[in-house]
């Protein structure tokens, strides 16, 4: 697995060690005090096989190592958002440590829209499955860490960024800098509440460290995954939005791009995961647990 740290910087900043996981071009990250070496677990991937339908947690279990050779402790296990292209790992993470787990709070209406669309009324009880539902403004501590929620929609509907020093977990908004910004045209997104989240990321302190939750090399002449980047880097030379691109450029730009992407082919399985916050499918009468896949509900893209 592909691995990079990112060292604090002084008292107020954490470490970031990212581990890329290439199936679904994945980042996750470990975020540690140094002082404290209290941890934090964030977006942490549930491995699927669609062909299978088979699930492993050896992604998550190599975080997992990399906390125990590295004397941490997790003191919180959080996801920024229902995942649409991987499972997440929180349940089996809190099996697993004890912490407790986060997401934002506006993954009760995802819930409420998805529920529809796989018509199954009491799926899904947020409250029930993540053990803090954050809202915009919420704070909280890594240690000695300030940890500061931000609403950060546009992706999905309640997708979330975390602060966490001179750290920002920003997620689905941007990609790397040379690749741009993220999709917005599933259910709940749009591209205009994403080019506002991307401005109220970019109002953050110049130095700010800003890590995407995707990559997919090659990029360029760039062969290696890449997650980390500055707000000045991004707010001058990223590829969509730098040097003061409009909104309606922006969105000229993004809704012509998501026009010709596919579904992901995990998502009908994911969301009822992650939904869960990271738990199968209630097992039936002979134990084993099944997905309920929409037929004809989603029109097929690029025939």
């Amino acid at each position: 697995m592909f691995t990079r740290t990112s060292p604090s910087t002084g008292p107020a900043s954490p470490r970031v060690d990212g581990f890329y996981e290439p199936d679904t071009g994945s980042v996750q990250f470990v975020v540690s005090d140094p002082a404290t070496k209290q941890a934090a677990l964030i977006d942490i991937v549930q491995d699927f096989d669609p062909a299978s339908g088979s699930t492993a947690f050896r992604s998550a279990q190599t975080a997992l190592d990399f906390v125990r050779d590295n004397g941490l402790t997790v003191a919180w296990i959080l996801d920024t958002h229902p995942h649409a292209d991987h499972m997440m790992a929180q349940h089996w993470l809190k099996e697993q440590t004890g912490a407790p787990t986060g997401i934002g709070e506006k993954v009760r209406d995802i819930a409420g829209l998805w529920a529809g669309f796989y018509h199954l009324p009491d799926a899904f009880d947020p409250d029930r499955d993540f053990d803090h539902l954050f809202a915009d403004g919420d704070t909280f501590k890594l240690g000695n860490l300030d940890v500061q929620v931000i609403l950060s929609p546009g992706h999905t509907l309640g997708s979330i960024t975390y602060v966490i020093g001179d750290a920002a977990f920003v997620h689905d908004t941007f990609m790397h800098v040379d690749a741009g910004t993220t999709r917005a045209d599933f259910p709940g997104g749009s591209s205009a509440e994403l080019y506002a989240s991307l401005q109220r990321l970019l109002e953050l302190p110049d130095n700010t460290r800003l890590f995407v939750g995707h990559d997919y090399p090659p990029v360029g002449d760039r062969k290696d995954p890449a997650w980390e980047a500055t707000v000045a880097d991004h707010r001058a030379h990223n590829k969509h939005i730098g040097g003061g691109v409009s909104e309606a450029d922006f969105r000229k730009l993004r809704d012509a791009r998501d026009a010709t992407l596919n579904l992901p082919d995990r998502m009908l399985q994911a969301l009822q995961v992650n939904l869960r916050g990271g738990r199968m499918p209630d097992p039936e009468s002979d134990g084993r647990s099944y997905f309920k896949i929409p037929a004809n509900y989603f029109p097929e893209r690029n025939a």
